[in-house]
């Protein structure tokens, strides 16, 4: 079997495991003590209002039947209204408007340790037994070790100080910003142009409006909760980068490309960052999962108000549509982020889908 067709083929094998996810959130939310009825109504109801409301949002059906409908939408991505939260707005617009801030949240999430665990790892790796090594090793399990939600509190508490240290301040640091709240996103304007000039000459021009002050505001805010987010996958990135390197050092192609007179950047560079990747590959892509989940708490901490705060309260609120469709939306990016590793596998080991 060559390699993109084990690719095809783990593709094809995606359409049960939505279908299975699916059907979970369904029997979850429908077969469960939520009564989305009495959430719409309220406690003063009256039975002829319960039953209206019961028959107008279809719940009066078989239970077959509605489980066949809820696949159905799904398929299609109709993924209805909101019930209570928002009656009468589609749930695809509230995701819409709630999505960006935890898009953002999640980038900073997700670069920070692939750009600092990662790199921290290797170097560990690649001078084993020294101070550099211990250092970054104790690090590692300090920030593996330290929850989300406890650092989160703790490092809000700690940069609400006006005199955090030394008289630094991380309200008036570079711009002005609070420290809980959404981060404002519209720091372009597609509709507009901006000149990048250098001594009153323009350089070239982007296709859109950009305000870079808000842009630097934006990552400001979102810094303190990105940090604690991706502490725990720092930590990870940083252990298992370091085994990752120790082993492919001490592996017999390694030895043999010494052998043959290879310098050592052409070795570290052409063989052991390469293959040191691939165990690396399925714990990055997990992990950019689990901080989305993971954001549900720090977005309540921070007050950013994004998918996670919106999940959080469709479940509370019993807005089933809504709940439904996030837990849709959680199913496919699982998915397709087990597809992007099967698709790096394919590219960076050779070895993935052949036969022996």
């Amino acid at each position: 079997m060559s390699r993109w067709s084990y690719f095809a083929r783990r593709l094809v094998l995606a359409v049960p495991v939505v279908l299975f996810g699916t059907t979970l959130t369904f029997m979850i939310i429908y077969l469960g003590p939520i009564d989305p009825v009495s959430a719409i109504l309220g406690p003063q109801s009256n039975q002829q209002a319960y039953e209206q409301i019961e028959a107008q949002l279809g719940l009066n059906k078989p239970l077959f039947g509605q489980y066949l409908d809820f696949i159905a939408n799904l398929a299609m991505f109709d993924l209805g209204d909101s019930w209570v939260i928002q009656p009468d707005t589609s749930a695809m617009e509230l995701i819409g408007s709630f999505a960006p801030r935890t898009l953002w949240l999640g980038f900073w999430s997700v670069l920070l340790p692939l750009f600092i665990g990662i790199p921290l790892g290797f170097y560990a790796g690649l001078n084993p037994n020294t101070w550099s090594d211990y250092f970054a090793s104790l690090g590692g399990i300090v920030w593996r070790s330290m929850p989300n939600f406890w650092l989160g509190v703790i490092l809000l508490a700690w940069l609400s100080q006006d005199n955090v240290l030394f008289g630094f301040n991380w309200k008036t640091f570079v711009v002005d910003t609070g420290i809980v709240g959404a981060p404002s996103l519209n720091f372009y304007d597609v509709a507009g142009v901006t000149s990048i000039d250098l001594f009153g000459t323009t350089l070239f021009r982007l296709p859109f409006k950009f305000n870079f002050e808000t842009f630097l505001a934006a990552i400001k805010r979102i810094l303190p909760p990105a940090i604690v987010l991706g502490s725990a996958s720092m930590g990870n990135e940083m252990r298992l980068g370091r085994t990752a390197v120790l082993e492919t050092v001490n592996s017999n192609y390694v030895e043999t490309a010494r052998a043959k007179g290879l310098s050592s950047g052409k070795i570290v560079w052409k063989h052991v960052f390469r293959n040191a990747l691939i165990p690396l590959v399925p714990i990055i892509l997990n992990e950019a999962f689990l901080l989305i989940g993971g954001s549900v708490i720090l977005e309540t901490i921070f007050g950013i108000n994004g998918l996670g705060y919106l999940f959080f309260q469709a479940v509370v609120q019993a807005d089933l549509p809504l709940a439904g469709s996030l837990m849709y939306i959680f199913i496919l990016l699982i998915v397709f982020l087990n597809i992007l590793q099967d698709f790096l596998y394919t590219i960076i080991d050779p070895r993935v889908g052949y036969d022996k």
